[in-house]
């Protein structure tokens, strides 16, 4: 599975590609910022984003885009900027038709470090040691995307299970 993880910003929008499966090592494909002037106006950064996710996608042909998901906050226009940021990852993966799967940022903590509230520098460190890289990638944005693959990579499994039995589930209770 190659996934495209993106962890929406609007100055810094972090963007990371991981292939493998649950189980196997992972392999670190691409990792990135894409970035826009904090001085610029909204449209502006939102195309900026869309062009930078776009390349990405064109790039590295992933299977499936894993987005962070907007969670809240004290700071009203942080998560705005963040929401909609997010927005046009989604837009992008479903323009090509790419299923689209979000994480809470407590979800890809306790993934990768098995701590949902490890800090950025424990992010980092397993993000490093996990796809087996000489340094931690920066800034922590590249990082973060990293590790919201690899979550998606190693939840997958576990969750199109539950999908499938909660499907049976409700065929059989319709056919009684």
């Amino acid at each position: 599975m190659r996934v495209l993880g993106v962890d929406p910003g609007l100055t810094r929008c972090g963007v990371g590609v991981v292939e493998g499966v649950a189980g196997r090592p992972l392999s670190m494909l691409g990792v990135g910022v894409v970035r826009t002037p904090a001085d610029a106006d909204i449209g502006t950064r939102l195309v900026g984003i869309e062009r930078g996710i776009e390349e990405w996608i064109e790039r590295f042909q992933p299977e499936l885009v894993a987005v962070e998901r907007v969670f809240s906050q004290h700071n009203v226009s942080t998560v705005m900027g963040t929401a909609q940021a997010s927005a046009v990852a989604m837009l992008c993966a479903a323009r090509r038709g790419l299923p689209v799967a979000l994480h809470t940022p407590s979800e890809v903590k306790a993934a990768v470090t098995g701590s949902g509230r490890a800090d950025k520098a424990q992010v980092g460190a397993m993000v490093t040691r996990l796809l087996r890289l000489s340094a931690p990638p920066k800034p922590a944005d590249a990082a973060d995307a990293l590790a919201l693959a690899i979550c998606h990579i190693w939840r997958a499994p576990a969750q199109n299970r539950l999908q499938q039995a909660v499907a049976l589930h409700a065929s059989k209770g319709r056919t009684r």
